[in-house]
């Protein structure tokens, strides 16, 4: 490899398997293209590197986007079951609605942080069918709800199931990818949840105009047992498809050597194995930096600032638009939604920043669109457009892809870290709408759209913040290396780890060996 490939490999966190490996000195204008749109290392990468990454995205990634899709799915339903018939069904006033949504809410709060550590003692892919198969119950379960009381604990229960999934698979992926891909599957996995809420609403639709009445049961009633039947065969194909961590995976299409590369894939970019303890060492570690103290807040704020597009539905009902048209219109932001997270982390892959790609997004459309909402112009044009610009102001993806890569020296910091981010979010989440967006101050919700103004600007502070903090800490890192002796630094743990994979796939890879690559 020259020189400049291999700085190149260096800085992008490339972990070439094979030695005798020579990336291509020239490529074509098609692959270069496809290369800086996809994975930029793409070509530094041997035969059997890709191979894994192929098989990782054929595994991982349709476990995780086909169950996400679900898990929004049954998670909108609510909403779009309230605006076309459960409300008068049920008998539903004031802020009963409210306390469906905070219900959900509370649940989804309580097990994010168990959630990631049971998954560090159980396999990931056991503890994601249960979850699935749970939530599969109980959303067939609100399609037989009496009243306001029978929602209240189905919504509980399908919140306690569906809390497991996104820590779980967030760190999954982390576990995984390098920097170079990281966000983008991130993201691929994030913007399936929109296409979920989008799907929910033209199923909505399209069950109210077709099966309203049949067999004596309400639409909306009909949207929660398809919903139910669609998500079983998503929770079993987990079994089959999804690979656990890269030490431990039985999955029957990763090898034993792919498990190799993997691993020394994670060491050449300095993330540590998973070991499963949890001690007094790992909290003094994990609440005595800056790391989970400012990556939680920055989450909570961001997460709180993106609430506007829960209520479009409610606007429209009152402003005297159609059942079809209140399911459609939101189904269409979300749409929205999927195209610029994808491309808020796409980008951040390509030009290697994670704060910019959130400071920039959410100034242009969250800070612009809950400030046109807080005006409330009398005009129907521009609220309807400030809800889409909220829409595009999604920048998850590039948030969590953040929080794996700081968090790099120790795995189960990183995998409490992901899931406090996610669960003290939600914890806020479950009482602030109470507070900032009661039903009776629909649809102007005076207090709502104010508040989420000065959250996202909040967020914004903190995002600043943070990565402040971290280029500090990689330069105090680098001036420590810099200092330390030579014998000191070949003894370091790290150096160790990677000469004992080194050796392991000395022995165990024959070189510019193919393998099986699943496409």
């Amino acid at each position: 490899m020259s020189s400049s490939k291999a700085e190149d490999a260096q800085q992008m966190g490339v972990a070439g398997v094979d030695s005798n490996y020579t990336p291509p000195g020239k490529l074509s204008w098609g692959k270069k293209v496809l290369y800086h749109l996809w994975d930029a290392d793409q070509h530094l990468k041997s035969p059997q590197e890709r191979a894994l990454v192929r098989k990782l995205d054929f595994g991982i990634l349709i476990c995780a986007t086909l169950g996400w899709w679900m898990k929004y799915i049954d998670q909108s339903n609510i909403a779009n079951a309230y605006v076309s018939g459960m409300k008068e069904d049920l008998n539903l006033e004031a802020n009963e609605y409210t306390y469906m949504l905070m219900c959900y809410t509370i649940a989804f709060a309580i097990m994010q942080i168990p959630a990631n550590a049971i998954a560090l003692k159980i396999r990931p892919r056991i503890c994601l069918v249960i979850c699935e198969i749970g939530w599969t119950i109980f959303t067939f379960a609100q399609a037989a709800a009496r009243n306001s009381n029978d929602m209240y604990a189905f919504r509980f229960m399908v919140g306690l199931f569906e809390s497991g999934f996104s820590p779980i698979i967030i760190f999954l992926l982390g576990s995984w990818y390098n920097k170079s891909e990281l966000a983008k599957r991130i993201a691929i996995w994030h913007i399936t949840g929109f296409f979920g809420s989008a799907t929910s609403g033209f199923l909505a639709a399209g069950i109210h105009a077709s099966l309203n009445g049949h067999l004596g049961l309400a639409g909306w009633r009909w949207l929660y047992i398809i919903c139910g039947c669609m998500s079983l065969p998503v929770a079993i194909s987990v079994w089959f498809l999804l690979p656990d961590y890269p030490h431990n995976t039985k999955a029957w299409y990763i090898t034993e050597e792919d498990k190799l590369i993997a691993m020394r894939r994670s060491a050449n970019i300095g993330k540590k194995e998973i070991t499963g303890r949890m001690d007094f060492a790992l909290a003094k570690r994990m609440f005595g930096n800056w790391r989970w103290w400012t990556l939680c807040l920055m989450y909570i704020f961001y997460g709180n600032s993106c609430q506007a597009n829960q209520y479009f539905s409610v606007y429209l009902k009152s402003a005297g638009y159609s059942v079809t048209l209140r399911n459609v219109i939101p189904a269409c932001a979300n749409l929205v939604t999927m195209v610029t997270d994808f491309s808020y982390g796409m980008m951040s892959d390509m030009f290697r920043n994670r704060a910019y790609w959130m400071v920039g997004p959410l100034m242009c459309t969250t800070v612009i669109g809950s400030a046109i909402l807080t005006a409330w112009p009398e005009a129907d044009a521009p609220k309807i457009a400030a809800y889409f610009l909220c829409a595009s102001g999604y920048v998850t993806a590039v948030a969590w892809t953040w929080a794996n890569e700081i968090n790099n020296g120790n795995a189960e910091e990183r995998a409490l870290t992901v899931s406090s981010m996610n669960g003290l979010f939600y914890a806020t989440n479950s009482f602030l709408p109470i507070l900032i967006f009661p039903q009776t101050t629909a649809p102007r919700y005076g207090k709502g759209f104010p508040s989420i103004l000065s959250f996202a600007l909040i967020a914004v502070a903190l995002v600043l913040l943070t990565d402040f903090l971290h280029k500090r800490q990689l330069k105090q890192e680098q001036v420590l290396q810099a200092e330390l002796p030579p014998s000191e630094i070949s003894q370091s743990p790290e150096v160790e780890h990677n000469k004992e994979m080194e050796n392991k796939l000395a022995s165990s890879i024959e070189p510019v060996r193919g393998s099986v690559a699943i496409m």
